[in-house]
């Protein structure tokens, strides 16, 4: 069958329009429930999508939007055992802090994140985690060539600024670049994370279930059908997280450490040049931006660490005042509060909170319009 020029328009009018149009009215016609304590469940992490909607359903004149890694998302604890959660119960509103957080973020992709899909969040007061982990080595940097396969890699920058560690062919770069401008692509995407467990339909049609014989018991299953037009949401009781956990538990338990880190100076660190980046980004969309740095486990340092730890520290806060940007720098938690060099334990996450409150400079910048 032959169309004319006139029917080739035609129908590329119509797929244009199906693609600009399905994602704004899935999202009017798919529930999503958040309220006090969400946050992204963990098996959605890679919904790029769905993170922006969040972003905008949560945005208000009395929110607080609270940006970071796992830190802030809360890899150890519960919903009810976060930071924004225990920053709700501290000044007495319970849905004022929101959990926007993701589990596996950095620096080069969370400014990944909010750039491309993060433009909901503009005129808000925004609280964003700054944490040194990510200049505990070049590797954690991102800057040393030794590959090895990373969390959000299609959130970092495609081609500049080059990031050694970053060994994907073009295909894989320009896929990502395509999907940051094509919201069509990135609803595919939510739709594949969402309810087909983070595969296509047709890899999700070709799962087997691991037993022998070798069975694909989605072969005869109607894709469809799969599709509920409710985002899924997390379990309340996660065996992996939460004080029931195992894994909730101290680091150590005489709080002491022989850790040595070598420190990525901050004039040459990928990730504090993202981080300068992504502050720019969130002030010129006209946010109202606090710092929270750290605090790190000390405890587990070697000495000589712990003192690159602090002047690196005190680099950071002088870059902060150069730039005024508001920032707190709460001091270490007590050993027993951490469950490795950076996530609080449940406790933690409460004395950190209850720290951050306590601090004058907090209570103005929280009471400034």
């Amino acid at each position: 069958m032959r169309l004319s020029g006139r029917q080739w328009i035609v129908a590329l009018a119509v797929v244009a329009a199906v693609m600009l149009l399905t994602p704004p009215v899935w999202e009017w016609v798919e529930r999503f429930d958040i309220g006090p304590d969400y946050r992204i469940p963990y098996s959605l992490s890679n919904d790029y999508w769905l993170y922006g909607r969040l972003l905008r359903q949560a945005c208000g004149p009395n929110r607080v939007i609270v940006l970071g890694d796992s830190v802030v998302w809360g890899e150890y604890v519960l919903p009810d055992g976060t930071l924004s959660h225990f920053l709700n119960r501290e000044t007495g509103e319970p849905d004022r802090f929101v959990n926007a957080g993701v589990n596996g973020l950095f620096p080069l992709a969370l400014e990944g994140l909010i750039e491309h899909y993060g433009h909901g969040l503009r005129g808000q007061k925004v609280i964003l985690h700054c944490n040194v982990l990510w200049m505990t080595s070049r590797k954690a940097d991102m800057s040393s060539a030794e590959e090895e396969a990373f969390n959000h890699s299609r959130l970092v920058p495609q081609f500049s600024p080059r990031i050694p560690r970053y060994k994907a062919d073009a295909h894989e770069r320009l896929s990502a670049l395509l999907e940051r401008r094509l919201g069509f692509a990135a609803w595919v995407n939510h739709l594949q994370n969402a309810y087909f467990g983070q595969k296509g339909i047709l890899n999700w049609t070709m799962e087997t279930d691991g037993g022998g014989p070798l069975r694909c018991p989605n072969l005869w299953r109607n894709p469809l059908a799969q599709i509920t037009l409710a985002v899924p949401s997390a379990t309340l009781d996660d065996p992996k997280r939460g004080p029931g956990s195992p894994r909730h538990k101290p680091w150590s338990k005489d709080g002491e450490g022989a850790t040595r880190f070598d420190w990525v100076a901050l004039e040459t660190s990928l990730q504090w040049g993202a981080f300068q980046r992504l502050v720019g980004l969130l002030r010129a969309r006209r946010n109202d931006v606090m710092i929270v740095v750290g605090p790190f486990n000390e405890h587990l340092m070697a000495q000589e660490s712990r003192l690159a730890y602090r002047k690196l520290r005190e680099e950071i806060a002088a870059w902060f005042l150069r730039h005024q940007v508001a920032h707190i720098v709460p001091e270490t938690l007590p050993s027993a509060l951490y469950a490795d060099a950076s996530h609080p334990l449940t406790e933690g996450y409460a004395l950190l909170a209850k720290r951050i409150c306590e601090d004058n400079s907090f209570q103005k910048w929280l009471q400034t319009k």
